[in-house]
This record gives C-alpha cells, sequence and structure tokens, in this order.
C-alpha cells in the first residue's frame, strides 16, 4: 500500500512530454488537465469566476484600459472605424477612428494623465483626450513649431550622395534633385535643408518639386551655385510610414521604429514632448539612434521599467542611463528572443520583471534583469506547458489575482499563476462556448471580448457567477418567466433561481420558464472545469513502472465548495452536494470545508491513466486544496 499527500498545483498543467520526467519536482506538483480554474499562489485550484454579460458589440476587435484616477476609469472596445468607450460597465461615448479591422492586432498605445496615443505604421499618431465622461475627442499628435521650425523627426532615405539645388532662399523656390527622388506624395512633406525648413507645394517631376521656404534663413553659410548634400525629409509621412510602438520614459516620449525605419529610436526633449529637435546634444534635448547589430532589429515593442526596454524582432534592448542624455546614453543589447510579427501582444509587468510573448509564438518569458550580471535574462515561462501556448494574440496581467490571462489565437483563454518569490509558476487553461479574443484588466476587474456563434460580446469576470456570459435579473414578485436572454438566444443555460439550483432550460425568443417563480435570477452558458493529476510514477515502489494499480481510498479536502463531481475509477463518476439535508435540489446550498472521503474502484493496467479525475460542470463554487490518496500496485 502507497500514501501520498498532493498539497498543491503549483506547477500547473504540464505537457505530456513530462510524464517521463517523475524525478522532477515539477511531475509531483503539475497535472494532467487543468482546465476552466484558476490555481491559487497558495497551491489549491478553484473553478474559475463565471462571465458576466456587459454588451454586444457591433464586430472584431479589441480591449484597451484607460485608468485615469482611482475612481474615473474606461474600458475602450476597438473596432472597426470606431471605438467604444464604457465607465462603470456602462457605454458612455463613441469615437469614429480610420483604423480598419485588419488594423486592429499591430495596434500599440500608451497613456499619460488624460491623454492615450495610439500607433500603427500605416497611419498619423493619433491622439485622444478626455474632457469629460461623456466628452472625448480623437486627432492627430501635432510637433512642437516655432519659428516656422517644426520639431519632428528628420532622415535622409536618399543616397547621402544626393544633392539638392535651390532656385532661391526664400519664398517660393523650386528644388532640383541629382537623382530621382520625389513621388506626387511629397506634396504637404517638409524638408530640413541645412539649417532651414521647405514645404513641398507642388510635385513636377522624379527630380523637381516646388516647395515653400517656411523659416528665415536655409543656409547657415551659403554654398555655391546653392546646392547642398546636407538635407533631410520628416520621418513620418503617407510615404514612409508612421510610428511603430510609443511610451514615455524619464519625462520623454519614445517613438520606436517606423514603417520604412523599423529599427530606430526616437526621444523627445525632456519634458517637452512634442519636440524632437536635436539641437546641440544639450543634456535635456532629443536623442535619436539605430539599433544596428548582426542582424534585422524591426522594433514590435517598447517597455519603460527599471530601465527603457526595446522589445525586436530578434533581440531585446536596454536603453539606459541617469538620467538619459544624448552624452550619456547606453544601448545594449541583452537577449535574443524576439517578439512576434503576426500581431502585437502587450509587454507587461509582473513584480519588477516584463512578461512577453516571443517570437515564435510558443512561450511566454520573463524579462528580469539580474543584479549579479547587472543585464537581463529572458527565462522562459512555459517550458513545462508548451502544449497550451498558440500563437498568443493578447494578454494583460491581473495584480489581485497573480493571473497573467493570455488570449491564444485558437480563441482559447490560459491563465499563468506566477509568484516568482515563492517559485510558483503554473499554467492552466480556460475554455467558453465561442472564442475569446481580447482581455484587458481595469483596476481590479479583467474584461473579455469574446465572439459566440459570429455575434461579439463584452464580458467581465465575475466571482460571484458560475457560468458565462451570464445576465442576471430581479422583480419584486416572484415570477416564472424571465426575458431579456436576447444574447444567449437558442443556448441553453443553466439558472440559479433565488440562490440555489434551478437545472437548465433552453433560451427561445429571449426568455426562460422556471419551474417554480423566483425574485432573483442568474442565466448563463454552463463551463465544465476538470481537475485531472499526472498518472502515479514508479508503480508498486519496486522502480518497475507498467504493473496494474489500483486506487483504494482517496480523501478529496475542499475549500469553501458546494458541490464534488470525481471519477474515482473505470469511468464511474460519483456526484455529491456537500450540503446537508434531505432536497438538495430545492435547498439553498451553503459552502464547506470539509474532507471528503472517497472508495477506489477497479484496476488500472494502463500506466498512463491518472487515479482520479475531478470534472463537473455544475454552477456553484469549488476549491480543491489537497488530495491524499491511498494506492495499491499489483507487483
Amino acid at each position: 500500500m502507497t500514501t501520498t499527500v498532493k498539497t498543491n498545483f503549483t506547477a500547473g498543467e504540464l505537457s505530456y512530454c513530462m510524464l517521463g520526467r517523475g524525478d522532477l519536482r515539477a511531475y509531483e506538483n503539475g497535472a494532467l488537465f487543468l482546465r476552466n480554474v484558476f490555481i491559487n499562489p497558495t497551491g489549491g485550484v478553484s473553478r474559475r469566476a463565471g462571465l458576466r454579460y456587459i454588451d454586444t458589440l457591433s464586430g472584431h476587435g479589441r480591449l484597451i484600459s484607460f485608468a485615469f484616477n482611482t475612481e474615473q476609469n474606461y474600458m475602450f472596445v476597438v473596432m472597426n472605424q470606431v471605438i467604444w468607450i464604457y465607465m462603470n460597465e456602462v457605454k458612455v461615448a463613441e469615437l469614429e477612428t480610420p483604423w480598419l479591422e485588419k488594423d486592429i492586432p499591430e495596434l500599440r498605445w500608451t497613456q499619460s494623465a488624460d491623454t492615450l496615443l495610439i500607433a500603427h505604421q500605416d497611419y498619423p499618431l493619433k491622439k485622444i483626450t478626455r474632457s469629460s465622461h461623456t466628452d472625448w475627442s480623437i486627432e492627430d499628435w501635432t510637433f512642437y513649431e516655432d519659428s516656422g521650425f517644426l520639431f519632428q523627426p528628420y532622415y535622409k532615405f536618399a543616397p547621402d550622395n544626393v544633392t539638392l539645388t535651390l532656385s532661391e532662399l526664400t519664398g517660393t523656390i523650386t528644388l532640383t534633385a541629382s537623382a530621382s527622388v520625389f513621388l506626387p506624395a511629397h506634396v504637404g512633406i517638409r524638408l530640413a535643408i541645412d539649417k532651414g525648413q521647405v514645404l513641398i507645394t507642388e510635385y513636377i517631376s522624379p527630380t523637381e518639386v516646388t516647395a515653400e521656404v517656411q523659416t528665415e534663413s536655409i543656409f547657415e553659410t551659403v554654398p555655391e551655385g546653392n546646392v547642398t548634400k546636407d538635407w533631410k525629409e520628416q520621418a513620418f509621412s503617407v510615404i514612409r510610414g508612421y510610428p511603430i510602438a510609443v511610451t514615455f520614459h524619464q519625462d520623454r516620449l519614445v517613438i520606436g521604429g517606423s514603417r520604412d525605419l523599423p529599427n530606430r529610436l526616437w526621444m523627445s526633449k525632456s519634458a517637452d514632448l512634442k519636440n524632437f529637435n536635436l539641437g546641440e546634444g544639450l543634456d535635456d534635448e532629443s536623442i535619436e539612434f539605430g539599433l544596428l547589430s548582426d542582424q534585422v532589429n524591426a522594433i514590435k515593442a517598447l517597455f519603460s521599467g527599471r530601465h527603457l526596454q526595446v522589445f525586436t524582432s530578434g533581440a531585446e534592448w536596454m536603453v539606459s542611463g541617469e538620467p538619459l542624455t544624448p552624452m550619456n546614453i547606453q544601448l545594449k543589447r541583452q537577449t535574443r528572443v524576439g517578439s512576434p510579427s503576426y500581431a502585437y501582444v502587450p509587454p507587461c509587468n509582473v513584480d519588477g520583471a516584463t512578461l512577453f510573448c516571443s517570437a515564435h509564438g510558443s512561450d511566454i518569458r520573463e524579462f528580469l534583469f539580474s543584479d549579479v550580471e547587472q543585464a537581463y535574462q529572458a527565462q522562459d515561462l512555459s517550458m513545462l506547458s508548451r502544449h497550451l501556448i498558440n500563437y498568443p494574440v493578447d494578454m494583460d496581467y491581473d495584480d489581485e489575482r497573480r493571473l497573467l490571462f493570455v488570449v491564444m489565437i485558437d480563441g482559447s483563454l490560459c491563465t499563468l499563476t506566477n509568484y516568482r518569490s515563492e517559485q510558483v509558476s503554473a499554467w492552466s487553461k480556460h475554455e467558453t462556448d465561442g472564442n475569446f479574443l481580447s482581455v484587458s484588466v481595469l483596476e481590479k476587474s479583467v474584461y473579455v471580448l469574446v465572439e459566440r456563434d459570429g455575434a461579439y460580446f463584452l464580458e467581465l469576470f465575475d466571482d460571484d457567477f458560475h457560468t458565462d456570459a451570464t445576465l442576471i435579473g430581479a422583480a419584486d414578485e416572484p415570477k416564472s418567466v424571465w426575458s431579456g436572454l436576447d444574447n444567449l438566444e437558442g443556448k441553453t443555460v443553466s439558472i440559479i433561481a433565488d440562490g440555489v439550483s434551478g437545472g437548465t432550460k433552453t433560451v427561445v425568443d429571449g426568455r426562460i420558464e422556471l419551474d417554480y417563480p423566483a425574485k432573483e435570477v442568474s442565466a448563463g452558458l454552463p463551463f465544465t472545469h476538470i481537475i485531472s493529476p499526472l498518472p502515479p510514477f514508479n508503480l508498486g515502489g519496486n522502480g518497475r513502472a507498467g504493473n496494474a494499480f489500483r486506487l483504494v481510498r482517496a480523501v478529496f479536502r475542499v475549500l469553501e465548495s458546494t458541490f464534488l463531481e470525481v471519477d474515482v475509477g473505470m469511468g464511474i463518476k460519483s456526484a455529491m452536494p456537500l450540503t446537508f439535508g434531505k432536497d438538495f435540489a430545492v435547498q439553498k446550498s451553503q459552502s464547506v470545508t470539509k474532507d471528503i472521503i472517497l472508495r477506489g474502484i477497479g484496476w488500472k493496467r494502463e500506466p498512463l491513466q491518472p487515479l482520479w479525475r475531478v470534472e463537473s460542470s455544475y454552477p456553484a463554487p469549488f476549491s480543491l486544496i489537497s488530495v491524499t490518496t491511498e494506492m495499491k500496485g499489483s507487483g
């Protein structure tokens, strides 16, 4: 007889590749299946919170949280050419936008006070500002202008030896290039020539345009024949593309890359976010440089942490300097993991580390500074659960539950319980009737965008409910017919009426009819939680695998639970209410903490079969904190 006690699930759901690694501690603390459960940092697992219905949306999109202060927080739902803005789960405003549905996966954003900047390489940088709860505006980000100078980034896209010849030095002039460099779309674009600036007003040919001088002078010292190689054009335009990524760091606006300059960084003047004047390289002036190395490093994300962190297609970089100035700035490549190109997956701060998705979309990494090595490392947090990571498309961190929520391209949602100080790194998978598309955490609330049967919904994880797409209703007097369930039309829903199970009903014409009247009702889509351990290793205690074995007895210690449904052998599930009373179906359920003792059934001859399996769709709280098993082997 062998007795084992499973006290935690802090290794999470493990890949089948781990079935031969019984020598690892992770095998002891892991599980074969953890579905629709949250793994607690203390070690136990709980049936995940249900999803409460908020609103029906107009289409596919993504969520962006906007936290103005502790009392004024908003959720943005970005969809095809529109943003819906919610406050306290109520839609308060709507904004027209230029981004098409196909552009949304590549949007990147950053916030400062009441302003949200949203970047996309094919559109001018946009600024969304708030005047009140219901009054919002969206406009192009503008750069600082003074005395005819527009202090935006400039770059010479033409070969260095291409010259410009100026017909005049003031007013309306003709610019003639020594090579074909102009396009019709250059009209409206600025050129910086020596110490002055001009605005192109007319396209004549690939080598000739008309321009209007914007500054008092152009040349500091007029060259012979008004011919110069010292000229640049504005870095961001319809021709060259627009900023890819933005963030705020050390009181500077940082722009990372553009469509035609994907590996270049620009930093504004200190405390002057719209001014990118390089000036004379003084401490507070703008900074500009490229990320040059032995491989292409297209910038994919920026993150302001302990240092400015730059995530590129092939590596991760640290930009340091205390404070950052043109003279002391240092750029060092740290790791060579890379970030995805198929979508923007926002990096998340977790206890001082930055969690990010790798370039190949099969793992989540922890970018953490090591004081010993004075450099960053990128530890793989999903090595033991690689089967769950399937091209992440969105993620956010809930510090209340200590859960990283990661949306996969297949519509599943995975959570990582991450607690570095206790060496807890545990994955579980969540599924719903439909597909998860986006996730965002706002204060203590976790919002998701879900697609079901071609319709799109905004929903919210709510610990008080245990079904998905849940609607709640109340009436002064008990009634049997409840309407307003249009988002669940044709679905079979689980019902809680006046605090007890009301069974299941199918929604017809947006209505359900209860078996008995009730004053308070919640109805939603059922989901099934599954908890299954890894199969026993080294059966019989004699070092040999493959022996027949059976579970003699199991003790399930549950915490504040109302219902246990478990298979202890031969596929036979035992379903038990955990409260007392003769008629559980009509009595109000109460959560209990207790040990449930069950006898095992039958011998198992398949070595990869687990001893037990908890599986239930009953809409009630359930937490499992330990399992003690007594097992007997044939050898």
